[in-house]
């Protein structure tokens, strides 16, 4: 029997992108994917159980659909896998959280590029959060591109390209490395070359699903 994970997402659109990265990085491995798009519209601090109460289902749907480990593709709440993960019998893991974890080993100035306010402030949070715990003072620049969010939620992925590309370009004079959480962003570093880049740009979707394969293979059939 083949091995079985499961992806919450916020948006529609990331089912794609998961599913490649999947084919390339986790060979063999089937995804279920669950989808709430009320999601980014409860991020605020007043709306978390609510958030978590979804979260929680979500996951546990995951498991029941034969699931071994659930990753949290949705990046605007903050720290969520205690509180999901107690709610099911597999594996949580968090985007968000995973990115936070890989910018703590690094050096120099961080600049995190988001369309999502809730996203920046989250990943702000969780940053300083852990920099604290760790003993360690990390500068941390961000930068939200507005209007893309809203372009890309009514499928204006042009304007969203663009908008994105305009603040990553800005961003790179201003910072040592760019983090790009939100996985909706990925597509954007396809139209960025390399020899453009004066930063080394982080992307998240591809960092979670080698995560996620290292965690899967970790855990016994």
């Amino acid at each position: 029997m083949g091995r079985k994970a499961g992806m919450v997402h916020a948006g529609n659109f990331n089912v794609r992108l998961f599913n490649d990265l999947v084919s390339e990085i986790m060979h063999g491995v089937e995804v279920v994917h669950l989808v709430d798009e009320g999601l980014p519209f409860m991020a605020n601090e007043q709306s978390r159980g609510r958030v978590l109460r979804r979260l929680k289902t979500l996951a546990s749907f995951a498991e029941e659909s034969g699931a071994e480990i659930v990753l949290l593709t949705c990046t605007a709440f903050g720290r969520l896998v205690d509180e999901v993960g107690g709610a099911v019998n597999v594996p949580v893991m968090s985007v968000l959280e995973i990115m936070v974890d890989e910018v703590m080993a690094m050096d120099g100035r961080i600049g995190i590029l988001g369309t999502h306010p809730g996203m920046l402030a989250s990943a702000w949070q969780l940053i300083q959060e852990q920099a604290a715990l760790d003993g360690k003072k990390t500068e941390v620049k961000t930068s939200l591109c507005p209007g893309a969010f809203d372009a890309m939620w009514r499928g204006d992925w042009p304007t969203h390209d663009r908008i994105v590309i305009e603040h990553l370009n800005q961003m790179m004079d201003e910072v040592t490395v760019v983090v790009i959480p939100q996985p909706s962003m990925e597509r954007v570093l396809k139209q960025v070359p390399e020899a453009s880049r004066k930063v080394p740009i982080m992307s998240s979707a591809r960092l979670s699903v080698q995560r996620l394969k290292e965690r899967l293979d970790g855990i016994a059939q």
